[in-house]
């Protein structure tokens, strides 16, 4: 989940930010180089409470 939420996110704000161009590929890989290891562990500390606070958010509609 990481991965993806990395990849798309930094795919997308690099393009809104500086538009598609020779350079995108190189902005692009070391936007994600650097978000994929913190999204990793901002999931894995993260994720519990997030699907808890889902979980009771739901539970009320």
């Amino acid at each position: 989940m990481s991965c993806y939420m990395a990849l798309l996110m930094t795919c997308l704000i690099t393009y809104i930010n500086t538009g598609f161009d020779a350079g995108f590929w190189p902005r692009w890989w070391t936007a994600f180089y650097i978000a994929w290891p913190i999204a990793g562990v901002l999931m894995f500390f993260g994720a519990q409470r997030i699907r808890e606070l889902s979980e009771r958010i739901a539970a009320k509609f």
